[in-house]
């Protein structure tokens, strides 16, 4: 009898300590957010692209808002200016005659709210996957399906690549770079314990420049996707590669980025 009383005042003590607790978030003034990923998947010609413009928001803010009514370039190394139409105020920004070329340079120029945004980058070629490896008695139970994504590196030059694995319910990012791997077979790692036969893998390799190799690197780290814990250092804004040329203390997020890329869709057996 006095094991059935103990269980009651403890549970009478849980719930009367439930309070809620309002956190009092500051408000920064919102910045212009760029989404420039140009990606150029093998087999396609790569005239369609798009630009995503939104604004930052608070925290708890559960919509991003667009930002409307910019004017977007993004001009090659010949002076060709390809323009970046919005699509019915979404802060969607499309083209669809871009031509893109392997090693060659672009800048972006956004016009938006009297202020002007820039950034340059350099379309980087991308390796194909070359086969797709599955186990099926991986991570520490023993039971978790493991996938490594091999693909050739090619010898005698510096190379980044971008990797995303993505389910239905999960999308995994990671960056490698081939410093001690140059000129090898090597392979992206994917792993997850809610993976099951019959889901399909959806596995994208883009070619990246060192820079947006760096940016992505710190990304994943603060994100704890690539490592982080609870006990790391609190994050610091990352800056990319996009400048505001009127007012450079009103900087940008996100990053301009043109790619190479190769997809592929793999079925769990």
């Amino acid at each position: 009898m006095r094991k059935l009383y103990y269980i009651v005042i403890l549970s009478f003590l849980m719930i009367s300590c439930e309070d809620v607790i309002d956190v009092d978030v500051p408000n920064a003034p919102p910045r212009l957010v760029v989404d420039a990923s140009i990606n150029w998947f093998k087999g396609t010609l790569g005239n369609e692209q798009f630009i995503k413009l939104t604004l930052s928001a608070p925290y708890f803010d559960e919509n991003v808002p667009p930002a409307n009514d910019a004017l977007v370039t993004i001009t090659n190394e010949n002076n060709v200016v390809f323009n970046f139409i919005e699509v019915d105020n979404t802060g969607i920004y499309t083209n669809s005659n871009f031509a893109p070329e392997i090693d060659a340079s672009y800048t972006l120029n956004i016009s938006y709210n009297g202020e002007t945004y820039s950034a340059t980058e350099t379309l980087k070629s991308v390796s194909s996957v070359d086969m797709i490896e599955q186990k099926n008695d991986g991570g520490f139970s023993g039971e978790e399906i493991e996938i490594k994504a091999f693909y050739t590196d090619p010898a005698n030059e510096e190379n980044f690549y971008f990797y995303q694995f993505q389910t239905d319910t999960d999308t995994s990012s990671e960056v490698y770079d081939d410093e001690f791997t140059n000129g090898n077979q090597i392979f992206a790692f994917y792993s997850d314990e809610d993976l099951e036969a019959g889901n399909e893998l959806t596995i994208t390799n883009y070619g990246i420049s060192q820079r947006f190799y760096e940016f992505m690197f710190i990304l994943l780290q603060q994100s704890g996707t690539d490592g982080g814990g609870p006990f790391e250092t609190q994050p610091a804004t990352v800056r990319g590669n996009c400048i505001n040329e009127t007012n450079p203390a009103n900087f940008p997020f996100g990053y301009f980025r043109l790619s190479q890329a190769d997809t592929i869709t793999y079925t769990v057996q």
